[in-house]
């Protein structure tokens, strides 16, 4: 048996090879599944080479092609060079940067003997690369409200036109929703377990949606005004809840007074290079003669390069902080934005209010944004997708959705991936239950999923209580407040597993492993498990119609903690743990 060459990979400097705080490093190693026997790393200074040491690495991770072995090192002078040593059968290798070599267990790489001429460096541990997303983020449970359709709190703000309160909206439609709404309701919110709220843009617009913005120093005044906002942040603080709001900095609206000038005066205008205008005059129709979200003619491209831009952006973003207190921004299409405008925004916020989360909207690999100089984390769609594929489509089995989970979570270091902003709804999808072909029981257990995986949950407004609607404007029917017409029983799930989430360190700020004996077909087991060992609990969840028998392991006690439906129990030995079909459990 050889080692498979072409399957092992290692980048320093990356999410292979990174500052797990200021004083230790992680390292990881990629190699094909099933391969190795054994992988050690030998670390050492590279001004005091003779005082190396070997270090062992932990198989940690594995997906359909793939293993991840990882150890974490504390280098004494925060410099670090190091090289692996890869044993398949009768064969070891040595990897440095130059490659394989061919070697005994008891050598060193060519040149290593006095010298680390060729190994890999971390060259220096500098606080200031750190990846640190604010502490409070890991702890919270998020949820997103689209304001125009929460609530009406304040009926003299409605526009002209406003329909009646419920029902199926058109692209069009208003319903009267506002920021006073939000106010009246923060009890609710609060008694769910809710710790931070996430709402969609609130400036002023003519939409419903409000994603083309007129005014970035306006709140719009449907929803009310600055001091609606102030107060509105206000007394979610007093609750202990933080507010984050949505910076569309990608595109305004047409009718932003910048881009009105530019209709006016063309060329001569002086905001011509706000934006990225492909020729005169401005054509609007079949396609835009500028660039736009999307082929979006009422959404121009703003040039986030030029820099009357990056500074009217930026200070409105920081403007809004000192003015309400607001703890923070999420990013609208912020994957089409140049990446050195974020690390500016980065650094201006962050000197304002360094706890403030930073989290944007990329649906897809996200690394190029997460180094820790310009996001704190994104939308996690990709989970979203893997949820899907497991319970919604079934076009995935348990195991192949630990693959998925396991290689998202390679992307990217571990103090990133305990702040990833998880999803199963937003104002761009169908809703959980639509998705679901409005089987309850799957909701249920695809919200025992997103409240126990690696990561801050985001809930969707009115998911908790069974709301349904296909593609978007459906998704955004108004939140239904009648008590006989809400899923109580799911409301009370969704409570309860909040609950869960905080009275167990190891489902907020601990590990994830997929129990692969435990899991394939509709089954998934996984373990959390905090730092230090003192707090564990298994998640398993089985989609299935009939139900399975899972085992209770040494380390782990059977106690139940938490379960989707009555149908699912311990048995007398507590030896296993028996599910019913589309449920789940939670157990010590």
């Amino acid at each position: 048996m050889t080692v498979q060459r072409e399957a092992v990979h290692h980048e320093p400097k990356s999410n292979y090879a990174y500052a797990l705080d200021e004083e230790r490093i992680q390292l990881r190693l990629r190699c094909k599944k099933g391969d190795l026997d054994d992988c050690t790393v030998v670390v050492a200074d590279k001004f005091d080479w003779p005082s190396r040491e070997t270090v062992s690495m932990e198989l940690v991770r594995s997906d359909a092609q793939f293993d991840y072995w990882q150890t974490t090192v504390k280098p004494e002078y925060k410099r670090l060079v190091y090289a692996f040593q890869l044993t398949a059968g009768d064969e070891v290798l040595w990897l440095t940067e130059w490659g394989f070599e061919s070697a005994t267990k008891n050598d060193l790489p060519t040149a290593g003997k006095d010298r680390s001429l060729h190994y890999f460096e971390y060259p220096y541990l500098n606080a200031a690369d750190v990846i640190s997303p604010p502490e409070w983020v890991g702890d919270a449970v998020f949820y997103q409200i689209f304001p125009e359709r929460f609530a009406n709190g304040n009926p003299d703000l409605d526009p002209e036109g406003v329909e009646e309160w419920g029902g199926k909206p058109a692209q069009d439609s208003f319903y009267g929703g506002d920021l006073q709404g939000i106010i009246d309701n923060l009890d609710y919110l609060s008694e769910l377990g809710i710790t931070a709220l996430y709402l969609t843009p609130i400036f002023a617009s003519e939409s419903n949606h409000k994603y083309n913005i007129t005014d970035y120093e306006q709140v719009d005044q449907q929803f009310g005004d600055q001091e609606t906002l102030s107060r509105l942040v206000d007394a979610a603080h007093s609750r202990g809840m933080r507010v984050i709001l949505d910076a569309v900095f990608n595109h305004c609206g047409r009718h932003f007074e910048p881009f009105q000038d530019v209709i006016e005066h063309g060329r001569d205008s002086e905001y011509v290079d706000w934006f990225h205008i492909n020729k005169f005059p401005i054509e609007f129709e079949p396609r835009p003669s500028y660039d736009t979200f999307g082929f979006e003619s009422y959404m121009p491209k703003l040039n986030t390069e030029n820099p009357e831009v990056k500074s009217y952006l930026i200070e409105t973003a920081i403007g809004w902080i000192e003015q309400t207190g607001i703890d923070g921004w999420r990013l609208d299409v912020a994957d089409e934005v140049d990446h050195q405008f974020w690390r500016e925004f980065r650094q201006a916020i962050k000197s304002v209010k360094p706890e403030a989360y930073i989290v944007g909207e990329v649906w897809h690999d996200a690394r190029p944004w997460l180094q820790g100089d310009q996001f704190d984390s994104v939308m996690n769609y990709p989970f979203l997708y893997a949820v899907d594929g497991f319970l919604g489509e079934e076009s995935i089995d348990g195991e192949t959705f630990a693959n998925k989970i396991n290689r998202f979570l390679i992307r990217y270091a571990d103090q990133t991936n305990e702040v990833l902003f998880n999803l199963l709804g937003s104002h761009d999808i169908a809703r959980m239950r639509h998705r679901y072909d409005g089987s309850n029981r799957t909701v249920q257990i695809a919200m025992l999923l997103l409240l126990t995986s690696r990561g801050t949950p985001c809930l969707y407004y009115g998911d908790e209580i069974g709301m349904t609607g296909g593609d978007d404007p459906d998704c955004r029917r108004p939140m239904i407040w009648d008590d006989e017409s809400q899923n109580r029983v799911l409301h009370r799930n969704v409570s309860e597993l909040i609950k869960l989430r905080a009275d167990h360190r190891s489902l907020r700020r601990g590990s994830l492993t997929f129990c692969r004996e435990r899991s394939g077909d509709d089954i998934v087991v996984y373990r959390r498990v905090d730092e230090g060992g003192e707090d564990a609990v298994t998640v398993a969840v089985n989609r299935g119609k009939t139900p399975v028998s899972i085992s209770v392991k040494e380390d782990e006690t059977g106690a139940l903690c938490f379960t989707t439906s009555s149908d699912v129990a311990s048995t007398d030995s507590t030896e296993s743990i028996d599910i019913a079909g589309l449920a789940g459990a939670v157990w010590e």
